[in-house]
């Protein structure tokens, strides 16, 4: 799996032209933040309006589909209930990133844009947020191709020297094997 990166602003997203978008979203964080939130703003307040109306709470397990075209670059914004944000720890992360994974799977994507679960509030390190995602990359290898992954630019950084790392570690590896 391919991974690239959009700053998490809306004109860095303007720039993007993609079937699918995820977020998570949390049931005690109201208004919504991050790329929910920004997303929310570019559709006058839809995503407020579900979350008042109850039809979709934030809380864990949740999934909700919304028509993002024609007032975002997004043909769908897929939105995971995060639940508490006192509550999320790495278990609920490696839940969300795992049915962020299986719905790309079920809507036949082959990448999205992806705001990792927490990363908007610094709730997990980025290093550890992309070594998790990569561990359920592994599950999915032949059905998703490239994740664009929202992130600063400090979080970025951090990120490009991990995978580095892991390519230049998994190289070597490689080559002790070669007879």
């Amino acid at each position: 799996m391919e991974v690239r990166f959009v700053a998490p602003h809306l004109n860095h997203l303007d720039e993007l032209d993609s079937e699918l978008l995820f977020a998570a979203v949390f049931d005690d964080e109201r208004p919504v933040h991050g790329v929910a939130g920004l997303c929310d703003w570019r559709l006058g307040g839809r995503i407020s309006k579900i979350l008042a109306s109850g039809f979709f709470s934030g809380a864990l397990g949740e999934v909700l589909l919304v028509p993002g075209r024609p007032k975002t670059t997004f043909d769908k914004i897929c939105l995971f209930g995060a639940g508490s944000r006192t509550s999320f720890d790495e278990a609920v992360y490696v839940q969300l990133v795992r049915r962020m994974f299986k719905a790309m799977v079920d809507l036949r994507a082959r990448g999205g844009v992806v705001e990792l679960p927490g990363r908007h509030l610094g709730l997990v390190s980025p290093e550890r947020a992309v070594e998790i995602a990569l561990e359920q990359a592994a599950h999915h290898a032949a059905e998703v191709d490239v994740w664009v992954l929202v992130e600063e630019a400090a979080g970025r950084a951090a990120i490009e020297k991990l995978v580095f790392d892991l390519k230049r570690r998994r190289q070597r590896v490689e080559s002790a094997f070669d007879v």
